[in-house]
């Protein structure tokens, strides 16, 4: 199975309104639009999920009769990388609004200098995934190794089925990295590509730290 890449800034549409607002160092000082635009991001994220998914005809009795319908065969589980994807991982369960739940608790752990670092995953709570279609997000791709980290700690869990990668911006070394080691199986669904990373592998022009600017700076 072949690895696909959606990059939804590639059209102009009201989500790359949204994303023009997350980047702007203006209207990053209002933390609670900050966390609306994430959530809007990922409703628009879900829309287009939804797209792809699985469906099935359903007949629903309306006031004056029967109607056939598409509906989903079945929810996804929504697996997030805290602690940044609070706010997107709502917007997506605020469409697949029946969805279980997953919650990757990922961080940066230096060693010596303030440049060098190692992704360590410290916590996960998630239902059983095995033939499940699992929708994994975090706001930032920018290297790569939180998002291949939390892929194979859910492998704890199950083997899923289908993985969508869900990224507002991802370098395009951390795409690179992500596509070269997670299963053919993986769908990206990413807001923009930036071409650089800072030497703290920051994304550049990027938006900064997603974390902070939802819920303030951390020591």
């Amino acid at each position: 199975m072949t690895q696909q890449i959606n990059i939804l800034d590639r059209k102009p549409s009201v989500f790359t309104q949204f994303l023009a607002e997350i980047r702007d160092v203006n209207i990053q000082a209002d933390s609670l639009r900050f966390r609306r635009n994430l959530e809007r991001l990922g409703e628009v994220f879900a829309y287009e999920i939804s797209r792809v998914l699985e469906h099935e005809e359903k007949k629903v009795q309306t006031p004056l009769g029967v109607a056939t319908v598409a509906v989903l065969k079945e929810q996804p589980v929504l697996a997030t990388i805290l602690r940044a994807g609070l706010p997107l991982h709502q917007g997506l369960l605020n469409y697949f609004d029946r969805a279980e739940n997953t919650f990757i608790s990922a961080y940066r752990k230096h060693v010596g200098d303030a440049h060098t670092f190692e992704v360590e995953i410290e916590y996960l709570s998630s239902p059983p995934i095995e033939g499940k279609t699992v929708i994994l997000s975090d706001p930032m791709l920018a290297s790569g190794s939180s998002m291949v980290l939390a892929y194979k700690a859910l492998l704890a869990r199950g083997s899923p089925a289908r993985v969508h990668v869900v990224a507002i911006i991802a370098s395009e070394e951390g795409l690179e990295f992500t596509r070269r080691n997670l299963p053919g199986n993986t769908t990206y669904w990413l807001g923009s590509v930036d071409r650089e990373m800072t030497d703290r592998k920051y994304i550049v022009p990027g938006l900064g730290d997603a974390g902070d600017l939802a819920y303030g700076a951390k020591e």
